[in-house]
């Protein structure tokens, strides 16, 4: 196991270790989720990860607007379930904008189709026709415990979600979204590409009280999967195998022009992972605040120091993750692909 050390920053005093809050499923009693993504590459490798780990029970999975169109993100995710053959979860499409900005969607990282770099089934799923809000709110009153939900891409479903239906808060046990940064971002200098795309959703999910572990770029650009884990796969010989490798090497041709990586930050699949997975994340407890503004917009404002909170009359609510087991991770993702036939 790699030691796990938070990403350097320029920071006066280290950040303090901080437990986690979120949930965390077992093989004897699995983790109700519900996740909602727009596929993109790391997205549909956090799918594997979530359909193959026997802690987490997904209940469901929507789509949004965010790394492509609403029409695209929904088809990738629909065919991505088709490859790992879950054909009989409940689908449906959200958003189509952003609260109140015009959309913004990453050809330049995920190709034109969301998903370049390889063929996959046709669309599979059980379609939920009122929507990606409407399904995740009857998932949660059918419910008989509170479930976890896992935004991978911009929050305006969560969004929405809290605005229309405030009487269901009390059946979210937790939000573990893939988000935020607290020192650089990737769309900005300020913010990474979710908290850009719909800083007002944020905003607004920060704001509901609702526990959130926000697995930021600071912890995912640590866990950077390459060469090795894709010759794994391609000795696999198994179609699921062969089309995650295909992603994989679309995918790191945006890390490789960006960053000068040999390897690509799966950043959707550690968030899945840690639900999954103990010891997986370095954490601090903080408050996190979303930027508006034109100028820094999205940028999630990060805060640990006790003195200052108090001030501000805050609470550290938020678990950020500042640091990954990457070698951890690398293993986690792989085998997760590796199990589906």
């Amino acid at each position: 196991m790699s030691e796990l050390k938070p990403n350097p920053l320029p920071l006066s005093t280290p950040f303090p270790p901080s437990p986690r809050r979120a949930p965390l499923g077992t093989v004897a009693k699995p983790l109700p989720i519900i996740i909602d993504c727009d596929p993109g590459h790391d997205d549909a490798m956090a799918l594997a990860v979530a359909f193959a780990r026997p802690e987490l029970k997904v209940l469901g999975v929507t789509a949004v607007a965010g790394n492509a169109s609403l029409p695209k993100t929904y088809e990738n995710l629909r065919r991505t379930l088709a490859l790992l053959g879950a054909n009989e979860v409940r689908v449906a499409a959200g958003a189509d904008v952003p609260l109140v900005r015009p959309l913004w969607v990453a050809p330049y990282v995920h190709g034109d189709s969301g998903l370049d770099g390889a063929e996959l089934p046709e669309p599979t799923g059980v379609e939920h026709a009122a929507g990606a809000v409407d399904l995740i709110a009857t998932l949660l009153r059918e419910a008989s415990e509170p479930v976890t939900l896992v935004p991978l891409g911009p929050l305006t479903n969560i969004a929405i979600l809290l605005r229309d239906h405030p009487e269901l808060k009390s059946k979210i046990a937790h939000i573990c979204w893939m988000g935020g940064a607290i020192a650089e971002g990737n769309v900005t200098a300020s913010a990474e590409f979710n908290s850009y795309v719909d800083p007002d959703a944020a905003a607004i999910v920060f704001a509901a009280g609702i526990p959130i572990t926000m697995v930021c770029l600071d912890a995912t650009h640590r866990a950077l999967t390459g060469e090795a884990a894709m010759k794994r796969l391609d000795a696999a010989g198994t179609l699921p195998a062969k089309i995650f490798a295909d992603l994989l090497r679309f995918y790191a041709i945006f890390h490789k022009d960006r960053y000068d990586w040999p390897a690509s930050a799966v950043h959707d699949a550690v968030a899945v992972a840690h639900l999954a997975v103990p010891n997986l994340l370095a954490l601090v407890h903080a408050a996190v605040d979303v930027e508006l503004g034109d100028l820094a917009r999205g940028r999630t404002i990060t805060d640990w120091y006790g003195d200052r909170l108090k001030q501000r009359g805050r609470t550290p609510d938020v678990d950020v993750a500042v640091g990954v087991d990457a070698d951890a991770f690398d293993r986690v993702l792989v085998d997760a692909i590796l199990s589906f036939k």
